[in-house]
């Protein structure tokens, strides 16, 4: 049996904070990433190909080499206190989970969630990890106040397969779970299915993890078709050859570069845009009723497509 390798915690020191969002597809003009690397090691994340700009690799470097950025909320307060500062929104953890385990030492996120307040700036968060629930109250006081929108990223409702395609989460359940929490709280929370896999999340689930999320009462359901970047594409098609190999020769054909056809991302479209939120559903913040729509909420849509704004997806 092989080892795994041990885990590194790195603490550094970051000269800034707030990255500024270049992309006008996106909502948000700001980001904010606490960690780098991941210790969830889910198989798809399009933030392992950042580890190669550090000279590090994208497999075993991104799970284990995890770099804390140790002074950031004290970084984060300056770059909020400045004169120029217009409380834009801010977006948490589109690179890594704000939440994975490292952050229940460091507590990096939570202090940033305090700045944000104190700062009154609204901010989303997405995150796998159930960890978040332990900052509720934060979540909640910038809910009523410059206003937050939570994510809980679900892949699949099968257990057993995200157990392999996401292996240090909490499990679906666990999620949805926490979903239902949030949004009794009044907090504004929803689901992201994303990324779907071709041939492993696409079938009849995919519905009804939709269907689920709206039943524990998400006040939104987004989506986004796995995208592949160099990197990345090597990790995922090593979990391919262990898993599923059956799958190599459709991906081949499918991923000759980092995007999915158009034809199968707007069929999967189609397919989500068409369920129904309930319509009796009272729960959530501020009584607004819950919505699906195609995501466009962490990385750039592929940059070719015939339909109107509401149909841009987004390929992670």
């Amino acid at each position: 049996m092989t080892q795994r390798p041990e885990r590194e915690i790195i603490e550094i020191e970051c000269k800034s904070v707030l990255n500024r969002v270049v992309s006008q597809k996106m909502p948000f003009k700001w980001s904010v990433n606490p960690y780098r690397g991941c210790e969830h090691k889910c198989v798809y994340c399009y933030a392992r190909r950042y580890h190669t700009f550090f000279d590090l690799n994208p497999g075993a470097d991104f799970e284990n080499k995890i770099f804390v950025k140790v002074n950031a909320p004290q970084v984060l307060r300056q770059e909020l206190s400045r004169k120029s500062w217009q409380r834009e929104h801010v977006a948490i953890g589109t690179a890594v989970d704000p939440y994975q385990p490292v952050e229940g030492k460091y507590r990096l996120t939570r202090a940033i969630l305090k700045a944000l307040l104190d700062y009154w700036t609204p901010c989303s968060i997405i995150t796998k990890n159930t960890m978040l629930l332990r900052d509720i109250d934060l979540l909640s006081e910038l809910g009523r106040g410059p206003g937050c929108k939570v994510f809980l990223s679900i892949t699949t409702l099968d257990k057993a397969l995200a157990q392999r395609l996401e292996p240090d989460t909490p499990p679906p359940e666990k999620r949805l779970a926490a979903l239902s929490r949030l949004v009794e709280a009044g907090i504004h929370a929803g689901v992201m299915v994303a990324p779907i896999l071709p041939g492993l999340t696409d079938g009849p689930q995919l519905e009804r993890l939709v269907d689920e999320a709206f039943r524990r009462g998400a006040r939104f359901v987004q989506w986004g078709v796995l995208r592949l970047d160099e990197g990345v594409k090597e990790v995922f098609y090593s979990f391919l050859e262990d898993f599923a190999p059956r799958l190599l020769s459709m991906y081949g054909r499918m991923y000759p570069g980092v995007y999915a056809p158009e034809e199968y991302a707007h069929r999967i479209d189609s397919r989500l845009s068409k369920l129904e939120p309930p319509r009796t559903s009272e729960r959530g913040a501020r009584g607004e009723a819950a919505q699906r729509r195609p995501a466009a909420t962490a990385l750039p849509a592929s940059p070719a497509t015939s339909k109107p704004p509401l149909q841009l997806h987004l390929q992670l």
